[in-house]
């Protein structure tokens, strides 16, 4: 999805995309027009978050698991395609949420929540990232609480695993860093 203007009639959704049991909380604060279907929103959360979309996601919305459909899997539960959804077709307004999940096996539980319906600004590029808080977890870390022992570990220099995950960063990691600008490139490049 490249940037666009928001449709003439299509409002905008001011969203908080919070990752569930990360403490301190990240969180990204994105406003996305209303029309775009749930497989776009699972690409603007991507790059939002800092994720780089090597695993499976889902959303569920009013009982119904949307995602990529597989085949083999339909025995077990029915997942729509995530591209046949778009966001007005079941957000009542403000203050509705959902969930969406990435990566089944580290499990990043996110909590969408409507903040508020906007009208579009025509001197907007949208999907547009206006907040966010702390770095994105790595991927294949496990989960919350994988990640929050890999954050103990780099903090204590005398851990035995500390420079063998500092290695596996690739360097020096800061919980704390979110940087706005890197995040709406991101988000143009989609």
């Amino acid at each position: 999805m490249s940037p666009r203007k928001a449709a003439a009639d299509a409002a905008i959704y001011q969203l908080k995309i919070t990752l569930r049991g990360a403490k301190p909380p990240i969180w990204r604060r994105v406003q996305v027009p209303s029309d775009i279907t749930l497989a776009k929103l699972h690409q603007i959360i991507q790059a939002a978050m800092g994720w780089y979309d090597c695993h499976l996601h889902e959303f569920e919305i009013n009982g119904q698991i949307y995602g990529e459909p597989m085949p083999d899997m339909d025995m077990f539960v029915e997942i729509k395609s995530d591209r046949t959804c778009r966001l007005h077709e079941f957000v009542t307004g403000e203050k509705y949420k959902f969930p969406y999940m990435y990566d089944m096996g580290d499990g990043w539980d996110h909590q969408i929540l409507v903040e508020k319906v906007l009208p579009p600004d025509p001197a907007v590029r949208y999907p547009l990232c206006i907040k966010g808080k702390r770095a994105c977890p790595p991927e294949d870390c496990g989960g919350v609480w994988g990640y929050a022992e890999l954050l103990e570990t780099i903090r204590d220099p005398q851990h035995p695993e500390h420079d063998e995950m500092l290695e596996w960063l690739g360097g020096d990691f800061d919980a704390e860093a979110f940087d706005l600008e890197t995040t709406n490139f991101r988000l143009q490049q989609i």
